[in-house]
């Protein structure tokens, strides 16, 4: 038995509640379990959390099930990979106190307040592009302060597991004694300066390059940066790009968006990522390509990681497969991010091809929580990729919005006219669709019976109903096959 797991037992029979904060998602999953291993008992209320877990997807995955197993014990891990139903119910138990540990990663250290006595931070290293290095000291306050929390207890605990005794004084030293990073600002970020300046432009706050230039000049940034001839220069260069991308224009000494650069603003989008998106579009996509276009922008990331075993399997579409962008070279330090973004491609075409989240994580490795993330930035980029294209003046990019559709619902072409229905999604209209309903006229012609059997006897005399159509409910006997018409009397 580690030292974390007996710190956890010990925690338990104080009747307490812990957190232990880890550097993975593997780590956050293999250390719940075998602390789970360590509970003999369960009740009925965790009974039911882990039931609800299960129920979260319509096709639960290993680690849906390993989950589940784990909070029968109550015990749970917590990371971006779990989906926001899942992650509620852990949080939501943890909170009335039936489930005792959770095990996470340090997604869960920001803006939650959750009833820990103790927090025990197992991982003071990450592994980041030049190896494990410690976590910053900032960071290692945010997770010991979920221990005490001043709405649940008067104080509490928060815990360093070092090796040996000449690591504890360095990492007393480090972080317990230690001053805190200085906090820099976002402006300093060059695509949130870019989003910020054409933001003030569009919004009619500044006017000119002086009104900007004395705007900026009042920031926290401008205070930190404290060289103000080299802030002219940086906002120089961000008002020529902007220029060049026909987001801004000058005009009578004044600086004004233009109706593509407010609409860029509109949407949130660095304009670095609007210009890459028109500049590389081409009419000629397939689902693949445009996905993949998307997936090669800062907003996707962080994309998708390629494992070993799958790097075959990722350069046999890059060779056949028609790219809008170009490739890096295989030896850039881009290369490896490209790889990175024709597999998160892979993953969302593998999705509107109607695979299963269970399937997508057996080939893929990816979880629930990390696909529901790469939708939602998908969703966006592609509606707001169809927005710039319309002011631009292309025709035919209806296809657009059908992808976006698509990757929203997570079907094929075919099902498209059935999602127009009221909770009708990708199940529902897949076992319409292999039943010869293909789209609304099928289902204004189907017989009750037929759509019962189908649906379930409330939906089917719904999905009518949407149609302007009143249909008596049909209710099947499962039991002997027999079917009772019901009046509405």
């Amino acid at each position: 038995m580690s030292g974390v797991e007996e710190i956890i037992l010990d925690t338990l029979s104080l009747d307490k509640q812990a957190i232990v904060f880890v550097n993975s998602k593997r780590s956050a999953e293999s250390r719940a379990e075998n602390i789970s291993k360590q509970i003999k008992t369960s009740n009925e209320l965790l009974e039911k959390i882990s039931d609800s877990v299960l129920k979260a997807l319509s096709n639960p995955t290993k680690q849906c099930k390993r989950l589940a197993l784990c909070i029968k014990k109550g015990i749970a891990f917590h990371h971006a990979g779990l989906s926001s139903i899942q992650r509620d119910l852990v949080e939501e138990g943890f909170r009335n106190r039936v489930i005792k540990v959770i095990v996470a990663t340090p997604t869960l250290a920001i803006g939650v307040d959750l009833p820990a006595f103790r927090v025990i931070i197992r991982d003071l290293k990450r592994y980041s592009g030049f190896g494990m290095q410690y976590i910053p000291v900032l960071e290692y306050h945010q997770q010991a302060g979920r221990a005490g929390r001043p709405s649940f207890d008067s104080k509490g605990e928060a815990i360093i597991i070092a090796k040996d005794v000449i690591e504890r004084e360095e990492l007393w030293q480090k972080y317990v004694n230690g001053k805190p990073e200085n906090i820099y600002s976002k402006l300093a970020v060059e695509p949130v300066l870019r989003i910020y300046v054409l933001s003030l432009i569009s919004g009619g706050f500044v006017k000119s390059f002086d009104e900007l230039f004395e705007f900026m000049g009042n920031t926290f940034y401008a205070h930190q940066y404290g060289d103000m001839d080299r802030l002219k220069v940086i906002l120089v260069k961000t008002i020529k790009s902007l220029v060049s991308w026909d987001f801004l224009e000058e005009f009578e000494g004044e600086i004004l968006a233009t109706r593509l650069g407010s609409r860029v603003s509109e949407l949130y989008l660095d304009p670095y990522t609007a210009n890459y998106l028109l500049e590389n579009y081409d009419a000629d996509f397939d689902d693949f390509s445009l996905l993949q276009l998307i997936c090669w922008t800062l907003e996707m990331r962080p994309l998708m990681r390629t494992r070993k075993a799958e790097e075959n399997l990722i350069f046999d579409k890059i060779v056949n497969s028609k790219l809008l962008v170009e490739e890096p070279d295989s030896y850039s330090d881009e290369f490896e991010e490209f790889l990175h973004s024709v597999k998160t491609a892979s993953v969302l075409v593998d999705w509107m091809s109607e695979v299963t989240e269970e399937k997508l994580y057996e080939k893929w490795g990816c979880a629930p929580g990390e696909l529901n993330a790469k939708l939602e930035r998908g969703n966006w980029l592609l509606y707001s990729l169809y927005e710039l294209l319309k002011i631009r003046g292309y025709k035919n990019i209806g296809r657009i919005l059908r992808i976006q559709t698509r990757l929203k619902a997570g079907v094929k072409e075919e099902l498209l006219a059935l999602l127009r229905l009221k909770n009708i999604g990708r199940v529902r209209a897949r076992k319409l669709y292999d039943n010869k309903i293909c789209d609304l006229g099928d289902v204004k012609k189907a017989d009750m019976t037929s759509l019962t059997q189908i649906l379930g006897e409330k939906l089917a005399v719904d999905v009518k109903a949407q149609l302007g159509i009143v249909e008596k409910p049909v209710k099947l006997n499962k039991r002997k096959g027999q079917i009772n018409l019901n009046d509405f009397s």
